[in-house]
């Protein structure tokens, strides 16, 4: 059996919203508590990211709909990607720029 705990729950919590004995507010909570935790990456990273991803920072700028001041600013370590950033870098790192694509 491969479902995790949370996985269960939230079969769990779906079929009790289905049943109306769970409202939707508390099915919204149950849903953010199941979402992947998003990992937060250090300027050495970054920078590692994009070059295994063949890419200048002007164009992984360009995919993460950012500008490349901030590439370079992330991988000097003198500013951290958050937010929406966070989660694009998260997705390039688990499946390359062409996701973004």
């Amino acid at each position: 059996m491969s479902d995790t705990i949370l996985d269960v729950m939230h079969k769990t919590a779906e079929g009790l919203h289905k049943a109306g004995a769970m409202d939707i507010k508390t099915m919204r909570e149950i849903e953010s508590l199941c979402l992947p935790k998003v990992k937060e990456y250090s300027a050495t990273q970054i920078k590692r990211l994009r070059l295994k991803n063949k890419a200048s920072q002007s164009v992984f700028a360009a995919y993460l709909n950012t500008s490349p001041s901030t590439v370079q600013k992330w991988e000097t370590g003198q500013k951290k990607p958050n937010g929406p950033s966070l989660k694009l870098l998260n997705l390039v790192a688990q499946k390359g720029l062409a996701v973004l694509g």
